[in-house]
């Protein structure tokens, strides 16, 4: 069991409030960091404005946009300061990154979709197409796998958007679909095999724990106690605005139809994005025990 691995400001009090009104002290000078999101609209909603750059703020940011496998890897490889990942990635970094509690994605009824481009039966014989190995996606698919007894499967990824892709063109027979594409099964004509957010909520009765927050944990206290701040912050500025859906959201979105982008947006950013909390911090020892299990 991995032991106690946030953050010690995120569950606690104690001196939380004191570092944060010594940290503009602390830092000084301006702090150039590198960020990790992906350009799906949850991340962009929730991170705009740190991104745009806030008003007194100690950083300066080098983002970096890509899909969640590469944000992945990246974290993996140690090239990103701050970053958005999929939360079954974190047992594999825990020694150079913290859990932040902030910033992540974790809800219900908000799983990847096992879809069908033939038919409404899954195909033991026929390869799944997941998102990356390291994502959440990934995992959810096994455990619903593992669950229902199913015979051995090959498996192949792609990235999220050729997952899709594959699907719609018939070149694969079944996939595993995040991000804003989860909301377009219907008009595209796919098959719903398994909401795999739905199983894991019946199976262990939590919350859907899909991405976390990290930071490098040789940023020291005072300076990751400021980016959750931050984080925090920035996500305020987007929940006061009157639209949800910005120019650059809209931009950086892998889909044109602002409909889905607010449905993507209301799905994903809940109060768990705020502050993960006890029960979003259970769904996360629950998978991260998966995956060490694995």
């Amino acid at each position: 069991m991995i032991d106690n691995p946030f953050h010690t400001s995120h569950f606690t009090l104690h001196t939380s409030h004191l570092t944060l009104h010594t940290s503009h002290s602390t830092l000084h000078t301006i702090m150039r960091l590198s960020l990790g999101i992906s350009t799906c609209p949850n991340d962009t909603y929730i991170y705009e404005a740190l991104v745009q750059g806030l008003e007194n703020s100690p950083f300066e940011w080098e983002v970096h946009f890509a899909d969640v496998q590469t944000l992945n890897e990246m974290v993996r490889r140690g090239e990103l300061d701050v970053a958005k990942v999929s939360a079954q990635v974190y047992p594999k970094v825990e020694r150079e990154y913290t859990c932040l509690s902030c910033g992540g994605a974790i809800g219900y009824g908000c799983g990847p979709l096992l879809l069908s481009s033939v038919g409404d039966s899954f195909c033991p014989e026929k390869p799944v197409v997941l998102p990356g190995a390291d994502t959440t996606a990934a995992l959810l698919f096994k455990f619903w796998h593992r669950k229902t007894g199913q015979s051995e499967q090959k498996i192949e990824y792609a990235l999220f958007d050729q997952v899709y892709r594959s699907l719609r063109s018939k070149e694969a027979v079944q996939g595993v679909v995040i991000h804003e594409l989860r909301f377009t099964w219907k008009r595209d004509g796919l098959y719903l095999l398994q909401d795999l957010g739905a199983f894991w909520e019946e199976h262990t009765g939590t919350p859907i724990p899909l991405g976390i927050g990290v930071a490098r944990r040789s940023l020291g206290e005072d300076v990751i106690v400021q980016v959750e701040k931050e984080i925090r912050e920035s996500l305020n500025i987007a929940r006061k605005r009157e639209n949800l859906v910005t120019p650059f959201i809209d931009k950086l979105a892998q889909i044109d139809d602002p409909n889905v982008m607010e449905a993507h947006i209301r799905m994903f950013v809940n109060d768990f994005s705020e502050n993960v909390g006890e029960r979003g911090k259970a769904s996360l020892e629950t998978l991260w025990a998966l995956v060490q299990g694995e």
